[in-house]
């Protein structure tokens, strides 16, 4: 993980929208509504195609995090609100700020306010509560500094 600072901006990630991501992420969250996965139902229910879940958005803003933070952070609280629909052939892209940025006693608490737009508007908003531990070094084992 890279320094971090209340204030920092989060580089952006930007996510193409694919049938094929909508449809596996509704599946693997066991989300079976036919809005999801079937074209020709969710147009019967007034949407002009399928469209992502929640379960799946909030997913990739924790992937978002965690590839900020790095392996090691841990996800407090997601608190996400769902805007615009994410549709095929679409793409996301989540921004995020770092709001609150305090010491704990298993690392540093951050705040993360994060914004997910795609081309009809913003599809989701929240924050996110994430722990990153602190980086400790190891001491080195005897006999590794080099040849003895």
């Amino acid at each position: 993980m890279t320094k971090t600072a209340q204030g920092d901006v989060l580089a952006p990630l930007e996510i193409p929208i694919t049938r094929t991501l909508i449809v596996s992420g509704a599946i693997a969250s066991r989300d079976y509504q036919d809005v999801h996965h079937d074209a020709e139902l969710a147009r019967a229910k007034g949407s002009p195609d399928i469209f992502m879940n929640i379960l799946t958005t909030n997913g990739l803003v924790g992937r978002y995090i965690t590839d900020h933070f790095g392996p090691t952070a841990v996800l407090r609280k997601v608190a996400i609100r769902l805007g615009a629909p994410n549709y095929p052939g679409d793409t996301m892209v989540l921004r995020g700020t770092v709001e609150q940025l305090e010491p704990s006693p298993e690392g540093a608490t951050a705040v993360v306010r994060v914004v997910g737009a795609n081309g009809i508007g913003n599809h989701v908003t929240g924050t996110v509560t994430v722990t990153v531990p602190e980086q400790r070094e190891e001491p080195e084992p005897p006999g590794a500094g080099g040849p003895a």
